[in-house]
């Protein structure tokens, strides 16, 4: 499917391919973004230094990242060059790659779903947001709580647009995700059980709205740091910040802290056996609270 409304790409494109064949010329690809149209990398342009194997710079199926050079539009001929790719073109080329395919995964499904051609979608929908904003990707985003805004002026029928947001909705809305660090705290003065009381209410204090942050103890001197929010790096930042307010709290009072674990993103797996573990060490408490 082509994924934009001109049929090929223009010269100093940067655009994604997929390696069909090897032959003594170069590699043989189709552009996967132009409905697969052929295109060619020449020897002398799939790297900088000189080639030894061709097998080991490009490999059949794989997807690279290539920029255009010429194209000869009668004859269908599109000459591409790997080695003049810089490594910002390769992380831009590859995002957009990957918005288009999100978009296509959802015009798809409604075109399936509805029993339309998935081309007629990408010329009433797709294209015009393009135009728009860049990418229709980020008018679907926009789309989850401003549609009205962004489907102004495209002409689709009822069914066609409740279908569609309800996938935009389904696919493109941030999930959560549980954020969690590990931390050993210890101050042995006088007042050392309120000097840690204080430096984990100084952490905690850090928290926002969208990134809130809770302190439990596991067991002396074990505490956890946790998060639940839709902005991944935004809560590993912030809950780095607050165990640099506990540290310099609890550093102040005489005490220490011991980083277990860095803040990072934790699987369900991971948050169950923190649970097993606090339930453990909140029974083996129990138990010898009944003894005394």
């Amino acid at each position: 499917m082509r994924h934009f409304q001109k049929e090929l790409p223009d010269v100093d494109e940067v655009v994604m391919c997929q390696v069909q064949q090897i032959a003594e010329m170069g590699a043989y690809v189709k552009l996967l973004e132009y409905d697969g149209a052929e295109g060619m990398i020449l020897l002398s342009e799939l790297s900088r230094r000189r080639i030894r194997s061709i097998q080991k710079l490009i490999r059949v199926g794989r997807n690279e990242v290539v920029v255009v050079l010429r194209v000869d539009k009668e004859k269908g001929y599109i000459d591409l060059s790997k080695r003049r790719v810089s490594p910002e073109d390769v992380i831009k080329c590859e995002e957009r790659f990957n918005k288009s395919k999100a978009v296509h995964s959802i015009l798809a499904h409604v075109a399936g779903k509805l029993q339309r051609p998935v081309e007629s979608l990408y010329e009433a929908i797709s294209w015009p947001l393009d135009n728009k904003y860049g990418h229709a990707y980020d008018a679907f985003k926009l789309a989850i709580t401003e549609p009205e805004k962004v489907f102004e002026g495209i002409e689709m029928d009822e069914d066609v647009q409740r279908e569609l947001q309800a996938n935009i909705a389904r696919r493109l809305t941030p999930q959560p995700v549980k954020i969690r660090a590990d931390i050993e705290v210890t101050c042995f003065g006088y007042e050392g059980i309120d000097a840690i009381k204080k430096a984990l209410k100084d952490g905690e204090a850090l928290q926002t709205e969208s990134i809130p942050i809770k302190i439990k103890l596991v067991a002396p001197p074990l505490y956890v740091l946790i998060s639940n929010s839709t902005d991944k790096l935004g809560g590993i930042e912030l809950m780095e910040k607050a165990i640099e307010k506990i540290t310099e709290t609890i550093k102040a009072s005489g005490g220490d802290i011991n980083i277990k674990m860095k803040p990072k993103t934790v699987s369900e797996v991971e948050d169950q056996e923190l649970a097993q573990l606090m339930a453990r060490v909140e029974k083996e408490n129990a138990e010898v609270e009944g003894d005394e």
